[in-house]
């Protein structure tokens, strides 16, 4: 029976359990496949603090470096710190991490020189097939080649200076931050990207651990957060910031605790780099991203352009489109000046930025990016997703004032709200998001559309 990596190979990266689904020799197999795919002569790699990654990550290597590609491994640092040493070096990269998954997984996020992104579209669907194959004949011997090295080189200094050549805040007020790095990478990148600013930080979950004990490092989920709002209220600071697993997603509660929604972060990151570029540029945003969002753009003077949920979507805008910059719902934001990649903490360096220059707290700051009332994600199990969907279309289709598009899922507008109804790729899941001018009409309209969902 052939190999197939379907269930571990993902659209936009690998990722599964260690070592049911993949293990060191595969993590060797797909280094080879990746060289062959990309045709590089030269890559580099890093790796998160999860146990089983030091050892795939110089699998990957070796299996790179047995087709003669030189390596350079940048060892522990977070997915935007090798998305940078991609950028700045020029060079194809590999990113060992499972992000915010629990600590039996694992996974490599790839890229193209530049921080350019492989996905199932632009690389990885060949990379699984080579895989596959090899895993079933064995690799093919190469012609003679001489061995590439593998060498070693710290990149954080440098990754801290470009983020910080990005952003001033020499000029700030004095900051009180407590930062919970959910024993992920940001316990490894904070320290150095904040030393010297006008900041004192109270650290919360540093120590790198990538059995995660204190909670699962995904912000996105309401509990994982709650140690954080906490602290910031008894701490008296003026925010809180956490991270993901690998860091390249930061959420943001304010001086009371209450987290700000990553779409009134969108809109004033797009603000600031709307400012910063003369009062012009695009702005990127995926289609469940808050009114706000384009509503500041334009005010600002930008270009809002809505996409397609995903960062392979919002990439290749940025790229088509020239974009300066691009959020989306789930924390992910995208810079312009850092190669069209995602940085987390080029965002949090924004908000710190923006709070530090003004005298207010952030729950005022943000009110004018926060304008309407969002339901958040909220996911239904369904048996016949095709068929929800249709339900849904046939209750508002023709209705007057109603308009409907398909860019991804199902979008249903009017004047005054609008939801959006996205099938899961993985799961029988249907995925609603909904907003309104008022809280009333949105629970009205969310309550409404759940009751066809779940008929």
């Amino acid at each position: 029976m052939s190999a197939d990596l379907s269930q571990l190979v993902k659209a936009y990266d690998v990722r599964g359990v260690v070592p049911d689904q993949w293990d060191e020799p595969l993590a060797e197999l797909f280094g080879a496949a990746f060289v062959q795919v990309t045709g590089a002569e030269a890559i580099v790699i890093g790796h998160d603090m999860r146990p089983s990654s030091p050892g795939l990550s110089r699998a990957f290597a070796r299996g790179a470096a047995a087709r003669g590609v030189d390596v350079t491994e940048i060892g522990l640092c977070s997915t935007d710190q090798l998305y940078y040493a991609s950028g700045a070096f020029g060079l194809p990269g590999a990113m060992f991490t499972a992000s915010h998954n629990p600590a039996q997984y694992n996974g490599i996020k790839m890229c193209r020189a530049g921080a350019a992104p492989v996905g199932q579209d632009t690389g990885l669907t060949e990379i699984r097939e080579l895989a596959e194959t090899w895993l079933d004949e064995g690799a093919p011997e190469n012609e003679p080649v001489t061995p590439g090295t593998i060498t070693q080189r710290d990149t954080l200094e440098a990754y801290a200076a470009h983020l910080l050549s990005l952003v001033d805040l020499t000029s700030n007020r004095p900051l009180k931050v407590v930062v919970d790095a959910g024993n992920g990478m940001g316990g490894h990148t904070v320290p150095t990207v904040f030393a010297g600013l006008p900041l004192t930080v109270v650290p919360m979950y540093f120590e790198l651990d990538g059995t995660f004990p204190n909670h699962e490092a995904n912000p996105l989920d309401p509990a994982n957060i709650v140690d954080l709002q906490k602290r910031v209220r008894e701490e008296n600071a003026d925010l809180g910031i956490a991270f993901d697993g690998d860091a390249d997603r930061c959420f943001v509660v304010d001086e009371n605790g209450d987290p700000v929604s990553p779409s009134a972060i969108t809109a004033l990151v797009a603000s600031r780099e709307l400012a910063r570029n003369g009062g012009s540029g695009t702005v990127i945003h995926n289609l469940i991203t808050s009114w706000s969002v384009p509503e500041v753009v334009r005010e600002q003077g930008g270009t809002p352009v809505r996409t397609r949920v995903g960062h392979s979507f919002i990439k290749a805008e940025m790229a088509r489109t020239g974009a300066i910059f691009g959020g989306e719902h789930s924390a992910h934001y995208y810079f312009k000046d850092f190669w069209n990649a995602d940085t987390g903490m080029l965002a949090a360096l924004h908000v710190l930025a923006a709070l530090g220059g003004q005298d207010g707290p952030l729950s005022a700051l943000v009110a004018q990016y926060d304008r309407y009332a969002g339901s958040g994600e909220i996911n239904s199990t369904v048996t016949d997703q095709t068929a929800r969907l249709a339900a849904i279309r046939t209750t508002y289709e023709g209705q007057e004032g109603v308009t409907l598009d398909d860019l991804d899922g199902l979008t249903v507008t009017a004047t005054d709200w609008w939801f959006n109804v996205r099938p899961s790729n993985t799961e029988p899941l249907l995925r609603l998001n909904t907003e309104a001018r008022d809280e009333g009409t949105m629970r009205k309209v969310r309550d409404e559309v759940l009751g066809i969902i779940r008929a």
